[in-house]
Formats: C-alpha cells, sequence, structure tokens
C-alpha cells in the first residue's frame, strides 16, 4: 500500500521520530508499504523556511535530500491534483493540506495524517 505522509509526520519522522504514535511507526517501518511525500510538503517548509516569525528549523532540501535517500517516493503536484481541489468540502482552508487531499484521491493512495481536521475529510486518510 502506498502512504502519503503529512508535513508534520514528515518532519516527525525525519528529526523528532519519538513524536510519532506507536502506529504510525509500525506503519512507516513495514516494508509492504511504500512511502511518499509530497513536492507540497517540501515548499510549504521552504516557505516557511523562510518567514521571521516561523519557529520551524528544517531545511527542505536537506530534509528532501533525506527523504530520497531512505527510499520515499517523491509525488509532484500536477493540474489533476489541481483542479480536484473544487472537488473538496470547505472542511479546513490550509492549501497546503487540502493539495496533498487532493493528490491522494487523485493518485489512488492513503494519507496519513496527526491533524483533526484533515481527518474529517472523506476518502482514504488515515489518523494516526
Amino acid at each position: 500500500m502506498k502512504l502519503l505522509l503529512d508535513t508534520h509526520l514528515l518532519l516527525w519522522a525525519a528529526d523528532q521520530p519519538e513524536r510519532l504514535s506507536e502506529e504510525a511507526r509500525r506503519l512507516l517501518s513495514d516494508p509492504e508499504h511504500a512511502l511518499v511525500f509530497s513536492a507540497a510538503s517540501i515548499w510549504e517548509i521552504a516557505i516557511k523556511q523562510g518567514l521571521k516569525n516561523s519557529n520551524l528549523r528544517a531545511d527542505a532540501r536537506l530534509l528532501r535530500r533525506g527523504l530520497l535517500d531512505n527510499g520515499y517516493e517523491e509525488l509532484p503536484v500536477t493540474s489533476a491534483h489541481a483542479v480536484t481541489l473544487d472537488t473538496l468540502p470547505r472542511l479546513h482552508r490550509d492549501p497546503f493540506d487540502r493539495i496533498l487531499l487532493a493528490q491522494a484521491q487523485v493518485e489512488g493512495i492513503v494519507l496519513l495524517t496527526s491533524d483533526e481536521q484533515v481527518a474529517q475529510y472523506p476518502g482514504a486518510i488515515r489518523k494516526i
């Protein structure tokens, strides 16, 4: 099964694995699962990295390289993902979360999240 990790889970998996739930650790370590990250997550981190008021200390380039080196598959953002946004209910306003939801829907993969609001969307979403 392919698993798309949301931005928080990517950051935790890379730098703070102790923040991951037991279920998350189990899913991420299962060799039967292909782990996927979105270009949108790297974009979000790069934007926040440049903001003066952000407390995010991750380096988008290093994170991307580390994910690829550890066998994660990168999922680009396509126009098919973008046009799917208008089919999503307006439960959440975060544009990065919404594109992850659209990507999971279009690609037929499971989105893993720790976000309660994101988990309320219909489809293959798993809150861990």
